[in-house]
């Protein structure tokens, strides 16, 4: 027999039994409920359509490229810039040019004043005039020596001071023609305080270090040149990924100053020294049209494209985001002057500027005509679609 206590508790737990029940039958078909979504329509009537200019496309083969990310800066051969400086220090007599002027090679650049350079033309003619001498003295004293007239100890002083005046007069001339002033003066005894300082290479002026009257050391930068004709890309890479690069790889690029256009170029060098600081080495690109107007040291950002594959995708202009997920609007159904679509989440893979890859849905997607263009434009207010 059971007692009353019993007949209480088998009541309780029966009770509750029956509540878990009930509770476990509700949240499952809350569960079931919150699980089936009924699938977003979008319409757009055919005059929105043309008005805001939306086109309508297909899924599409492109190319997706996998690269290293890098860095450098536009740049231009050793040969392409030269660095001038005087052979002697001097005053600036005459500076004409600007930054950004074009120069031709042996152009007339600027003008140095020294009252020394008059010494060193004096020295010059000095020992010119003296080497007559010491040359007939030296074929005087060789002859007399051969017929035993004079002894060897004049015959070799006679050689030994005609041989240092030839070496004298030779340094001093050579040291005028880099000074570029007239040997053929100089003889005639027209000496000059001034020299003029000649282009190394044709190309545009990037630096003026001098002003009228200021005084430049030998070793002062007073212009420099830079021939811009033939530019290239100079790129840093780190030394984990140098193994990766090869040579004839597409480099491709863009600059600050113009982040939307994309530049291109190939791989042409590799450099062989990774730098122990910053363990990194240089990559040197050859541009594909090196008549784009960068400027040398101009700053880029790069890729180095090290493999490319084909995947199905469809323009950035078509892609929705909204609350973390992607979505796209497919053409179910035109009539009646409006276009009927469907807002399908897709999943996407690849992404590029331009195009982002379909995954899960490729094969649904693959003969659907999809809004590629403009199809922001319905979920925005006052958009002119409406949902249903």
């Amino acid at each position: 027999m059971k007692t009353l206590k019993q007949y209480i508790l088998l009541i309780i737990v029966t009770v509750i039994a029956m509540s878990s029940c009930n509770s476990s039958q509700k949240e499952e078909k809350v569960t079931v409920n919150e699980q089936i979504k009924e699938p977003e329509f979008i319409t757009i009537s055919e005059a929105q359509f043309e008005s805001s200019n939306m086109e309508m496309g297909n899924l599409s083969k492109q190319n997706f490229s996998e690269g290293i990310i890098t860095n450098g800066f536009i740049d231009v051969p050793p040969a392409s810039k030269a660095k001038v400086s005087a052979i002697m220090e001097g005053f600036i007599k005459k500076s004409p040019l600007l930054i950004g002027d074009k120069v031709k090679k042996g152009q007339l650049l600027l003008t140095l004043e020294n009252p020394d350079f008059i010494e060193i033309q004096q020295n010059y003619l000095e020992v010119f005039e003296k080497l007559k001498y010491l040359k007939n003295e030296y074929e005087r004293q060789k002859t007399l020596y051969e017929e035993k007239i004079s002894s060897q100890k004049n015959y070799l002083k006679a050689e030994s001071d005609y041989k240092s005046s030839v070496a004298h007069l030779n340094s001093l001339e050579q040291k005028l023609r880099m000074m570029n002033i007239n040997i053929t003066n100089v003889k005639a005894g027209n000496f000059t305080s001034e020299i003029s300082i000649f282009a190394p290479i044709s190309g545009s002026i990037t630096k003026v270090n001098a002003s009228v009257g200021k005084f430049m050391n030998a070793s002062d930068v007073i212009l420099e040149v830079v021939n811009i004709e033939h530019k290239h890309v100079e790129l840093i890479v780190f030394e984990k990924d140098v193994l990766k690069v090869k040579e004839g790889q597409q480099i491709k690029f863009k600059t600050p100053e113009n982040s939307e256009k994309i530049y291109n170029a190939e791989v042409h060098l590799i450099g062989t020294a990774i730098d122990e600081m910053k363990r990194t080495t240089k990559v040197h690109g050859h541009l594909e049209d090196e008549s784009e107007p960068f400027l040398v040291g101009m700053f880029v950002e790069a890729e180095i494209v090290t493999d490319s594959k084909e995947k199905l995708a469809l323009p950035t202009s078509s892609l929705l985001e909204e609350d973390g997920n992607h979505y796209v609007l497919a053409l179910n159904s035109q009539d009646n002057g409006n276009y009927n679509f469907e807002k399908v989440k897709v999943e996407i893979g690849a992404k590029n500027e331009d195009w982002f890859e379909i995954i899960d849905d490729e094969k649904l997607m693959v003969n659907k005509q999809i809004l590629i263009k403009g199809a922001f434009i319905p979920l925005e207010e006052g958009g002119g679609g409406h949902s249903h």
